[in-house]
């Protein structure tokens, strides 16, 4: 048994001892009880480390015990309930709810008040001051009371964990969220390197800056002591023709300082209904809080175009919703970068907000004869009738461009079983995709 699941166990066997004094109690079969000390190994252990960082006194962690239990032993509750009550019948001081799934007893608030305070009211207040939104419980998105409908008493909301924490208890480690209705956004990544991406040079110093910021921040703010003075995150736009880099140079970015990238399609997270599109952005920040993830919102223009009158209810709140994301995105601790096809259709009004606008233009010819020397794979003879600097000087294209172009002449040469690429296949491949783009007809 490792030192884990070990230090799991003997809390288990301590939250059993807690619930099941607390009833003896309610029911007159003790006068009291006493808790026995923890003994944790403090080696390779979650829970260990998670004591040692929140130090939570004895009704914080019985709290956090009550939340976790039901994800390590479903009939926790109902095995020592049945103890007391082997007739069965209703316990309602207990507290605790039917999930739809989860056959079990849920903890809720009133549950924590039970076990912990009894009818000491002074002691369920201290209870409810810790299940409050101001308790680094919850502002540590830890744990913390399910939302209930209007009227109803706070207390009897379900324990919420964090599935994360779960997962560390668990298996030791959080995985990648997937893509979701409740997390827009999806994981990218690139094999590539910094060498294989060709930019304009200012775009390649103005990248630079950002690199800085990412491996420079936690000095500057902490040690430096400039986190009194600025805001901790950093804001970038990317603009300019698709194909360009935009989204190659985020997830390098990542690649480069190790940090995850995940991009969000805001044309698919914006939504017709009225608090729908607060309510996607508000999951995807939440999970993201404290992970210092880069954050990549593709299709800005859905949420930063230009405004116009507000003439009707969707004017307003599609106003509402740009000044939610606004202030989501200036409250995040990490790298958040927008990406539009042109400047021009992000409302002035915003650019303000952003610490870096780093243009990515057209290649001109000698990237763009770069990325062709670049791009086409070792195994395949280039024809002595092509000339990279004729053709990257002839044809304007993107870099996506000149690599569809290379994957479908690389695809040809396999299906024909040549050795060598000749000019008049090129050319065909990059007509082919001039129509493809609408260029010609």
């Amino acid at each position: 048994m490792d030192h884990n699941t070990a230090n799991l166990q003997a809390a288990l066997i301590w939250l059993k001892t807690l619930v099941t004094g607390r009833l003896g109690v309610v029911l007159g079969k003790n006068e009291g009880f006493e808790l026995p000390p923890l003994d944790f190994y403090h080696q390779d252990s979650w829970l260990a480390a998670f004591l040692e960082r929140y130090e939570p006194c004895y009704e914080e962690f019985a709290i956090f015990l009550l939340a976790i239990v039901p994800h390590l032993q479903p009939q926790f509750f109902n095995r020592i309930i049945a103890e007391h009550l082997p007739e069965g019948g209703d316990f309602p001081e207990f507290g605790g709810v039917r999930g739809a799934n989860h056959r079990g007893i849920l903890p809720t608030g009133e549950t924590a008040q039970f076990l912990l305070a009894g009818d000491d009211l002074e002691k369920r207040l201290q209870v409810q001051r810790i299940l409050s939104g101001e308790h680094w419980l919850a502002s540590q998105h830890i744990l913390w009371l399910e939302s209930l409908p209007h009227g109803e008493p706070v207390m009897s909301g379900r324990l919420i964990v964090d599935p994360e924490v779960v997962d560390l208890l668990t298996v030791g480690k959080v995985g990648r969220p997937r893509f979701s209705p409740d997390f827009p956004a999806e994981y990218i990544e690139t094999a590539m390197d910094w060498e294989d991406l060709v930019l304009h040079p200012h775009t390649v110093s103005q990248i630079g800056e950002i690199e800085n910021w990412i491996k420079h921040n936690d000095t500057l703010l902490h040690d430096w002591g400039m986190k009194r003075r600025i805001k901790p995150g950093y804001r970038a736009l990317f603009y300019g023709p698709p194909g360009t880099g935009k989204t190659l140079t985020a997830s390098l970015l990542g690649k480069q300082t190790g940090k995850d990238v995940f991009r969000i399609d805001l044309s698919r997270v914006v939504s017709k209904y009225i608090g729908e599109t607060e309510k996607n952005l508000s999951k995807l920040f939440e999970k993201a809080e404290h992970k210092a993830w880069i954050l990549f919102f593709d299709e800005a223009d859905a949420l930063f175009g230009k405004r116009t009158e507000i003439r009707d209810a969707h004017d307003k709140y599609a106003n509402q919703e740009v000044a939610y994301l606004l202030q989501r995105i200036e409250a995040y601790n990490g790298l958040v970068i927008l990406a539009s096809n042109q400047r021009a259709n992000i409302d002035e009004a915003f650019v303000r907000r952003f610490q870096s606008i780093v243009h990515f233009p057209m290649p001109r010819a000698e990237e763009r004869y770069q990325i062709w020397q670049k791009t086409f794979p070792p195994q395949i003879a280039i024809g002595h009738d092509i000339d990279w600097q004729q053709i990257a000087l002839r044809h304007e294209l993107s870099g996506a461009g000149i690599l569809n172009v290379t994957h479908f002449c690389a695809v040809q040469v396999l299906a024909e079983q040549a050795t060598r690429l000749e000019l008049k296949q090129l050319e065909a491949a990059i007509r082919r995709e001039y129509v493809k783009e609408g260029k010609i007809v």
